[in-house]
């Protein structure tokens, strides 16, 4: 008879994960995080965005900065979460918006409530994430922030929702993670080796780990 196979350690996998992207000197994050922003500037669906959320690198994630400008240039509206308990909204960010560190040390725009842009209204919300795999399924902080953001809209098919594309380095990619109903799906996945998309075809699809 065979063994029950062991559970799943998601506390180790994301001390590893996470001690191997903060072992990145600041060099090689910078120069995969450009690789990433190419490979992303390429896909078509990031410029049929109008709206689109990034964040600000925080625990050595990929740094999405050099994008802005581009967006920008292309009359995009950047959009920055900001933590609201414990969940987020989201807010536009221009070169002239003023920032200020959250509990957790992350710049995020100084405005009120009322300025958040609806979360249907965004059309690609581009994740930081811890771990990722081919099915869609993503390991995040473990604080739940984006899981509990985006509940009210899961289930919505038949209405405009978010794109949302995992952002992460290649190392980061595993065959399988487990997955718990409160889990926000992704849409695809981009790396400094190419854009994938899970639910449509993708002229630039990662290779397989």
């Amino acid at each position: 008879m065979l063994s029950p196979a062991p559970p799943f350690d998601v506390k180790k996998l994301r001390r590893e994960i996470r001690a191997a992207r903060r072992a990145l000197t600041p060099r090689e994050r910078a120069r995969r995080s450009a690789a990433l922003v190419a490979q992303l500037s390429r896909d078509p669906v990031l410029w049929s965005a109008q709206r689109i959320a990034c964040f600000w690198p925080n625990d050595g994630e990929v740094d999405l900065s050099a994008l802005f400008d581009r967006l920008w240039r292309r009359g995009k509206q950047v959009l920055l979460p900001v933590i609201d308990g414990r969940a987020l909204w989201f807010a536009p960010y221009t070169p002239t918006t003023r920032l200020r560190a959250n509990r957790f040390g992350i710049p995020e725009p100084a405005c009120k409530r009322n300025q958040a842009c609806a979360l249907l209204a965004i059309d690609l919300v581009l994740m930081p994430l811890v771990a990722f795999d081919g099915h869609g399924h993503r390991l995040g902080m473990g604080g739940g922030y984006y899981d509990r953001t985006f509940a009210s809209i899961k289930k919505r098919t038949h209405l405009h929702r978010p794109r949302v594309l995992g952002t992460a380095f290649t190392f980061q990619q595993r065959a399988q993670l487990p997955v718990q109903p409160w889990d926000i799906p992704l849409h695809g996945a981009v790396t400094e080796q190419g854009v994938r998309w899970f639910d449509t075809a993708s002229s630039c699809a990662l290779p397989k780990t």
